[in-house]
């Protein structure tokens, strides 16, 4: 069994939009760090679709992703993303776990220089 992890990274770095929609859980939920709003799948598709268009044509792009914990139940990963006005945001991520799917996501951004 893969790690959600590596199957994540592996998504990202193909562009696998499909391959990282089967990685959520049914009853998915990410709860939006700027106004604490939870938003469900469906709500969630079209915002994962529209990364995956910016990191195709180069205006997003994650300059560092790690994996900090997972176990069964739960996800943690730091990212450093870089937008195309070359600002940057570290990011810390929680995916909770369930049935070997991520079930919610919570984020938190830092702006970097």
């Amino acid at each position: 069994l893969m790690a959600i992890h590596e199957a994540l990274e592996s998504a990202m770095r193909n562009e696998d939009y499909e391959g990282y929609l089967k990685l959520l859980h049914k009853d998915y939920q990410f709860v939006r760090h700027q106004t604490g709003v939870t938003v469900s799948l469906d709500e969630w598709k079209p915002v994962v679709q529209s990364m995956f268009e910016a990191k195709k044509v180069g205006n997003l792009s994650w300059e560092t992703s790690r994996c900090l914990y997972e176990n069964e139940d739960i996800l943690v990963m730091h990212n450093v993303m870089v937008f195309p006005d070359d600002t940057k945001e570290a990011v810390m991520v929680v995916h909770t776990l369930k049935d070997g799917k991520i079930l919610k996501t919570e984020t938190g951004a830092t702006p970097i220089k």
